[in-house]
């Protein structure tokens, strides 16, 4: 018995060392939070800090050049976008047709993050998942969105699912995370396979998982059963949407997962 003990000991400390090392050797996959935790929100303004670059994390604007990016359905970067002290911005509203930007790029598995601020009554958001086609008019047609909104400045009544950091049109936040309007926020969507995370400010506003019988539920009712494409996409380009209003986009990254 007492061997026996002798060999149960080994086997723990054996156990608890290559939990260590790999631990240490960052082979074991990051949950979403230790994802987000990379990112550096102290940092100069549009660059990458070298924390960010072992990372893995990309530059996806440098606050004055539009590389990477175009408008949705066009071969062009659109007039209806500029750039502004250092940031993406809309200069007029949207109309009939999208006047949304997106990658040039698309993705399956990713951290996206950016920061943004309103103006009052501003309303957009980040789509993702988008399919880029003429058969669609607009990205969210396709692709599911974060919502950007100014709650307490919206001259409508707001369901919970139109709020800030709603995944809209089927899941609400958790809670209340923006800040008031005219201050920084900072989002994250994180994508990994067919779980979703979004982080607003730090805090996890929103997480489901893609296909589960309460996602098809939510998708088959409501706004999207009028949208046969909605989520059918697992991998597509990210868009920031002009929905007529004054939003103002920095320090956008994204690392593939």
């Amino acid at each position: 018995m007492y061997q026996n003990m002798k060999t149960l000991s080994k086997i723990s400390l054996l156990a608890a060392i290559a939990a260590v090392v790999l631990s240490c050797s960052g082979s074991r996959p990051k949950d979403a939070m230790g994802i987000y935790s990379e990112v550096d929100k102290g940092g100069a303004v549009n660059t990458l800090s070298a924390k960010e670059k072992k990372n893995g994390w990309q530059l996806l604007f440098d606050g004055s050049s539009t590389t990477g990016w175009h408008g949705y359905n066009m071969s062009v970067f659109p007039d209806c976008w500029a750039i502004e002290d250092a940031c993406l911005t809309m200069n007029t509203t949207g109309g009939a047709e999208s006047q949304d930007i997106i990658t040039d790029k698309v993705y399956r598995n990713f951290a996206f993050t950016t920061d943004y601020k309103t103006a009052p009554a501003a309303n957009s958001g980040i789509i993702f998942q988008v399919k880029e086609d003429t058969i669609y008019k607009f990205p969210y047609e396709t692709g599911a969105e974060m919502q950007i909104i100014d709650d307490e400045g919206w001259p409508g009544k707001l369901e919970e699912w139109q709020k800030s950091g709603a995944n809209y049109a089927m899941y609400t936040a958790k809670t209340k995370a923006h800040k008031p309007v005219g201050e920084w926020n900072n989002l994250c969507i994180i994508v990994k396979d067919n779980k979703v995370t979004q982080i607003l400010n730090g805090v996890v506003v929103v997480e489901y998982e893609k296909y589960t019988d309460e996602w098809t539920r939510l998708r088959n009712s409501g706004k999207w059963a009028d949208y046969p494409d909605y989520g059918k996409y697992d991998e597509g380009h990210i868009s920031l949407q002009n929905h007529g209003s004054k939003v103002w986009f920095r320090n956008i990254k994204l690392k593939e997962l």
